[in-house]
């Protein structure tokens, strides 16, 4: 599923080609995909028509597409689940297979004319939200200066890489918790934007156990944590997010490479690299996790 990287590389190309440009219709191929806006297709194809997307916004894992023209202030959630790609295409480019929802956009010289939802799994889809107040009175996330987020989102914290939050701020969630530390990430309502793959990476950085139980940790800890967690995104990011497969692509359709940087996440038997230049040998380990798999340094992520 994709992660806050993967979500962020989408989001800065939708401000970039769709960002001030109207929507001149809107075609729903699979009413499974709108399934989320309770009054039904017809009635989201008539809301957006008409409408100029006037900002991209993200929040964690969380996208959506600022609406102007609407009477009441509402927005354009995308969620991608595991397999949902939003992609800008010339209106006579080939359908893709699992195309979902045709947006059709104001014509621009340079830019293409439609902006497509695919997906395969039908995990993801689009839906049109109601905005209300941030809890905190602060911009709602990244590519928006106003104070008003999705009623949808409105319970998911602020991510990795917000500016107005802080290692404070996340050892304090972390000690409200009694779970493992791994578990504690992954909730969206502690900090948004960790998937399964980079909490493996910060963890494995931070040389921290997932099993760590959050009533016990410590503020060092948790700063070692925070800075791990921001440098992962951060060069994540500067690499295009990470792709297994053809699922996870750009808005140009193009994938990300930093599965190639991967410390621990996929290298079960491989040799942890920190140990190896410490002299020592140790190989990492997968462990069942939550239905999925967690890749840990036995040596340097002690479980204390």
């Amino acid at each position: 599923m994709p992660e806050l990287p993967e979500v962020e590389v989408v989001r800065r190309g939708l401000e970039k080609w769709v960002r001030g440009r109207t929507l001149e219709s809107v075609e729903v191929l699979d009413p499974r995909s709108v399934r989320r806006h309770l009054d039904g297709p017809q009635d989201f194809e008539q809301t957006l028509t008409g409408c100029t997307i006037s900002s991209a916004v993200r929040r964690g894992k969380f996208l959506w597409l600022g609406l102007d023209g609407l009477e009441v202030p509402a927005v354009l959630v995308a969620h991608l689940g595991m397999s949902g790609q939003l992609l800008v295409e010339e209106p006579e480019a080939e359908d893709e297979k699992h195309l979902k929802v045709r947006l059709s956009l104001a014509q621009h010289l340079d830019y293409p004319g439609e902006l497509r939802f695919v997906d395969q799994r039908i995990f993801g889809g689009m839906f049109i939200s109601p905005l209300v107040t941030t809890p905190d009175g602060l911009p709602a996330g990244e590519g928006t200066t106003e104070a008003a987020i999705p009623q949808a989102a409105a319970h998911i914290a602020r991510d990795v890489l917000d500016p107005h939050r802080s290692a404070e701020d996340l050892y304090v969630a972390l000690r409200k918790r009694s779970t493992q530390l791994k578990r504690a990430i992954l909730d969206q309502g502690v900090i948004s934007g960790v998937g399964n793959i980079y909490a493996d990476e910060a963890l494995w950085q931070a040389k921290l156990s997932g099993l760590l139980k959050t009533a016990t940790i410590r503020r060092p800890e948790v700063q070692r944590l925070n800075d791990a967690l921001i440098d992962v995104m951060t060069r994540a990011l500067a690499a295009g997010g990470t792709s297994f497969d053809s699922l996870y692509v750009n808005v140009n359709g193009a994938s990300g490479y930093f599965a190639r940087s991967l410390n621990a996440y996929g290298r079960e038997g491989k040799e942890c690299l920190r140990c190896a230049q410490n002299g020592r040998v140790s190989l990492i380990r997968r462990d069942a996790f939550m239905g999925r798999s967690s890749y840990t340094c036995p040596v340097c992520q002690p479980r204390r």
